[in-house]
């Protein structure tokens, strides 16, 4: 049997580089689908010898968790089937591309859990066969150049109830479409002067098939193959012949492009490649409060709504990654939803629940405070301190302690204190106790005010027979609050990352007005234990009662993303 290894990525909290790990084995059963079907049935019947899939994404915008979603699928099934998946990057339209692009595809995807390297390839590296095959078409009648506008040719293409209307130039003879397309590639025409179209049928039922173009100029450098070339394939034209060329045989597309298969499969009975890939359509993934088009998130970079494509607000990859989104909580949701050929909306707190999920066995435990408000315990001395040990992950004792000092000097949440507290409020007030997680109960007995008659200082007492919160004497003591300690905290700016968007089903064409005015609130002058000073950027931690936080990868300070909540605590919202 022959062992393919897929590269994963294991996360170490001690360490900020991403660690290769292999796997001679699927990392988690096989799942059933109805695409899996097809192709065991494939294989079983003999059709196919073996599994080859692709992933080939467009290299003009970041990748985002729908396209997660296809990698997840055409990896796993490679790696099910003991195949091979290839990473294809579709660069046939220099106007939109760049390297930069190209770059964070292949880092995105490797840091999903796949190892590309060993199969990537480009459309570009076709464009010399993909032209031969084109000349081959004008030659057997199945394409000519076209004269009209780019507005002509979209106009005459007709409607879904009207049929086109033939191109003037649709019956030219093919030695002269074959003079004028040798002629664009040498560059004698300007941008939108002609383009090179199938001859298939004005009149087809789907518009797909109404002599669509196959080859458009461009004058805009290629970030791989520079100016070589000015005139470049369509999607449509590069995407079956790159799949042959490549010996695709699974071609594993969503449900958008069900429309494009017959294109698709009447380009590939006209030309001679030297395979036949099978294609098969699934539903994108679609999910509440999120938008996945990259037209609609290249918006949202591009007129500065969101700070570049890795803001933690976003679902790219680069964004959910900076956000501190673990790569396999995003594996284990793809599969967790499955797929399917129903279009649905998956809701978006399962996916966070995912993330909770894992985040809960994976993050080291601290404590931080985000909005500090001092308390002094006059009853131990200025100097003095008190040591406490509390365990890392008190789920994983293995992981060793770590040693907790009390001094005289505190710093609490100033949310945990009321002077006046509410009915049901289990905090600090005066009068009341309360304990101090890990530590003591302590007894609020009064306050200090600035000028302006604001509270600035608590002032309480500890119990020195309480350690570990306990109550040797029977009495009951409600609430139990985080703190850290005001000499050795350090000084941290957190960043409270919420849903970009405040309506499940956002309408797009009033995008602006759908946005969430709380996605993020910047918090400085937070206060955290001193472990965190030197915490690896890719190390989840909990920040105690507070949530899930990675450190900001961004960042020259010490800043902190918040990657979720310890529960889901949004409202409801229509629109």
């Amino acid at each position: 049997m022959n062992v393919v290894c897929r590269r994963s990525v294991m996360l170490d909290p001690r360490r900020s580089e991403i660690r290769p790990h292999f796997h001679e084995e699927p990392a988690m059963p096989r799942a059933t689908d109805f695409i899996r079907s097809r192709v065991a049935n494939d294989l079983g019947s003999g059709a196919v010898k073996s599994v080859r899939t692709r992933f080939p994404p467009e290299p003009n915008g970041f990748l985002h968790l729908g396209h997660a979603k296809s990698i997840v699928l055409n990896f796993g099934i490679a790696l099910e089937f003991g195949g091979i998946c290839h990473l294809r990057l579709d660069d046939t339209n220099p106007s939109k591309e760049s390297q930069d692009f190209v770059d964070a595809i292949q880092r995105d995807v490797e840091w999903l859990g796949y190892d590309w390297r060993p199969y990537l390839f480009f459309a570009s590296d076709n464009f010399a066969q993909l032209y031969d095959w084109a000349v081959h078409l004008i030659e057997t009648g199945n394409a000519y150049v076209d004269e009209q506008s780019v507005d002509e040719v979209r106009l005459s293409r007709g409607t879904l109830t009207q049929p086109g209307i033939p191109s003037p130039y649709r019956d030219r003879p093919i030695a002269e479409s074959l003079e004028m397309f040798v002629r664009m590639r040498r560059g004698e025409f300007a941008e939108g002067k002609c383009v090179l179209r199938a001859k298939i049928d004005m009149a087809a039922g789907n518009v797909n098939l109404r002599d669509p173009v196959l080859y458009r100029i461009s004058r805009v450098p290629h970030p791989r193959t520079g100016t070589v070339w000015c005139i470049y394939p369509s999607y449509d034209f590069a995407h079956g012949q790159s799949d042959a060329i490549e010996g695709i045989t699974h071609s594993i597309a969503t449900l958008e492009f069900a429309d494009h298969k017959a294109l698709y499969d009447w380009l590939l009975e006209r030309l001679p490649v030297p395979s036949r890939p099978r294609q098969y359509e699934f539903a994108r993934l679609e999910m509440t409060h999120t938008v996945l088009s990259k037209r609609i998130l290249t918006s949202l970079v591009t007129e500065g709504v969101v700070d570049g494509w890795d803001d933690p607000r976003l679902p790219t990859l680069a964004g959910l990654r900076r956000r501190g989104v673990p790569a396999d909580a995003i594996r284990e949701f793809i599969m967790r939803i499955g797929v399917s050929k129903a279009n649905s909306v998956v809701d978006i707190e399962l996916f966070e629940g995912v993330i909770r999920e894992v985040l809960n066995q994976r993050a080291e435990r601290r404590m931080a405070v985000l909005r500090p408000l001092e308390l002094v315990l006059q009853n131990l001395d200025e100097g003095a301190e008190e040591v406490v040990a509390a365990l890392n992950h008190p789920e994983h004792p293995e992981r060793g302690s770590r040693s907790i000092r009390l001094r005289r000097r505190l710093f609490i949440e100033r949310d945990d204190f009321a002077e006046e507290p509410p009915k049901g409020f289990n905090r600090l007030a005066p009068g009341k106790e309360v304990r101090l997680r890990y530590a003591f109960v302590v007894r609020c007995a009064g306050v200090e005010r600035d000028s302006e008659g604001r509270v600035v200082r608590v002032l309480c007492t500890y119990d020195p027979a309480t350690r570990g919160g306990q109550t040797p004497d029977g009495r009951k003591v409600k609430g139990t609050i985080h703190w850290v300690d005001a000499e050795t905290s350090v000084t941290a700016e957190i960043r409270v990352i919420g849903r970009l968007l405040a309506y499940p089903q956002p309408d797009t064409r009033r995008l602006s007005e759908q946005l969430s005015g709380n996605s993020l609130e910047v918090i400085s002058g937070c206060r955290a234990e001193p472990s965190v000073a030197d915490w690896a950027t890719n190390a989840p931690l909990q920040f105690e009662r507070q949530g899930y936080f990675v450190r900001d990868a961004g960042s020259d300070g010490l800043a902190f993303n918040r990657t979720i909540g310890l529960r889901d605590s949004w409202p409801a919202k229509s629109g």
